[in-house]
Order: C-alpha cells, then sequence, then structure tokens
C-alpha cells in the first residue's frame, strides 16, 4: 500500500489534480444493488483513523448511510483500531459524519423515503490528504437480477477470450 501511496502522490505533484488513492471498495454493493446515483462526500474522522486507513485497514462490506435531522451519518464501516494507538484509540464501528452539501442531503433523504431506495458506501479513499467516502443512491436487485448480472459478466469474458483467440490466430 505504501508504495502505491507513493506512487500516486508523485503523478499528482506533476500534475494539478490530487492523487486518489483507494483505501477500500465494497465489490458487494454493485452485485446486490442497482446504482441510480453516486455522491462525493467527506468523512469527519478523528486522527488515529486516518493513520489507521494511510496503513489500509477498512472494511465497507456492512456499511450504510443513514439521514438523521438533516445530517448524513456513515454507519456499519469497520476501520480497525490504529495499532500504536493508545487510549486515545477510536472504537471501530462508531458512526461517522458525512460532510456533504445541504442540497445533497435534502435529494438523498427524499429519495430514501421512496420504497426501496437506500445509501451504500462505494468507496472510501483519500483525494490528496482529505479522507474522501463515495456513496451512492441505490436499489435492491431481486434474485434474478443477480443471476442475470453474473450471466451478463460471464459472456462478457467469454467475448474478450474469443477476440484475443482471434487475434493470435
Amino acid at each position: 500500500m505504501k508504495n502505491a501511496e507513493r506512487a500516486a502522490r508523485a503523478a499528482a505533484a506533476k500534475g494539478d489534480r490530487p492523487a486518489k488513492v483507494v483505501v477500500a471498495r465494497n465489490k458487494k454493493a454493485r452485485y446486490d444493488y442497482h446504482i441510480d446515483a453516486t455522491f462525493e462526500a467527506g468523512v469527519a474522522l478523528t486522527g488515529t483513523e486516518v493513520k489507521s486507513l494511510r496503513a489500509g485497514r477498512a472494511s465497507l462490506v456492512d456499511g450504510f448511510v443513514l439521514i438523521d435531522r438533516g445530517e448524513a451519518w456513515l454507519e456499519g464501516v469497520h476501520i480497525a483500531e490504529y495499532a500504536e494507538g493508545t487510549w486515545t484509540n477510536h472504537a471501530p464501528r462508531r458512526k461517522r459524519k458525512l460532510l456533504l452539501h445541504r442540497a445533497e442531503i435534502d435529494k438523498l433523504s427524499g429519495k430514501i423515503g421512496e420504497k426501496g431506495f437506500t445509501i451504500v458506501p462505494l468507496e472510501l479513499y483519500f483525494l490528496g490528504s482529505y479522507a474522501k467516502v463515495e456513496i451512492a443512491l441505490a436499489r435492491g436487485k431481486k434474485e434474478y437480477d443477480k443471476r442475470q448480472t453474473l450471466r451478463e459478466k460471464q459472456d462478457m469474458r467469454e467475448a474478450t477470450r474469443a477476440m484475443r483467440q482471434r487475434e493470435l490466430a
């Protein structure tokens, strides 16, 4: 993780855009949900959480977003305790405040009031020195939708394999 982070920072130093260093991805979310819209949100973290994230120790698998009294909260995300932390260490699964614009929060809260919609985290990353999370407004898939997604993936793999065989021949 350290080498990838160092390479990303070096690439960012050449250009004017900050480097995006991915810490964790929620691959299961794209399998379980239809993604309607995505949003980038900042995350309010403590010092030991940031150090643990820089070490690449996070999991988004059980994560979800709640909107409570006009604020967005990230829940169920596991950020492991910092190994060199002392009594100031954080709780691994605590609620973390998401930093979104008021219009985005209003849009999300209006949509999750409808049946079948939820907000799930897709990716946790550093953009420059800021911790960000990509969240998605999503609808749950049915079992047959999941089978269809797997079938499409397998068909794409077979098609690319056939194209490679054609190129070699």
